[in-house]
């Protein structure tokens, strides 16, 4: 799982060092959320690893409160060091966890009722990995939309392919 995070999380870094402060407010229809929203999800999503990895369960809404958010980050410095933290303890945790670990059931609820309950492994799959790949994804397309060159992630994109690729 390492090296498939590593190269995932490399280009979710270079798709969050596009997002410009001018644009955080920025959104490409009333319903959905703004860039800085969107990038601050997507800055945060690998704090799920260690949680799912030194957890069994999580309650998103424990006596019926929900879980409050994650801090905005202020800039796209601010940006990029909360990434660069979630991401090494995600790593951290992942390089840490036995196959054992891994097998182990996690379970989901919110105010006590079960949501879901799955193997860390498949938590770590779905809710880690696929969900920053799916916000990777949605974050490059809200750049496209502002002209923001989207950096190449399994090959050039558009805006840094090769003369003549």
């Amino acid at each position: 799982m390492l090296p498939e995070f590593d190269q995932e999380i490399a280009g979710v870094r270079r798709t969050l060092e596009r997002v410009p402060a001018d644009k955080f407010d920025w959104r490409p229809h009333p319903r959905s959320g703004t860039m800085i929203w969107l990038a601050g999800h997507l800055a945060n999503l690998p704090s799920w690893a260690p949680i799912t990895i030194k957890q069994d369960e999580l309650d998103m809404a424990p006596g019926g409160k929900q879980m409050d958010p994650p801090p905005t980050p202020a800039d796209t410095a601010e940006l990029l060091a909360t990434f660069d933290k979630c991401a090494a303890e995600a790593r951290a945790a992942i390089a840490g966890a036995s196959d054992a670990d891994l097998m182990k059931p996690w379970t989901l609820l919110s105010n006590g009722q079960t949501l879901m309950t799955l193997p860390k492994a498949a938590v770590l799959r779905s809710f880690v990995m696929n969900h920053l790949i799916h916000h990777r994804a949605q974050l490059g397309v809200y750049l496209r939309l502002n002209d923001i060159a989207v950096p190449s992630i399994y090959g050039p994109s558009a805006d840094e392919a090769p003369p003549g690729f």
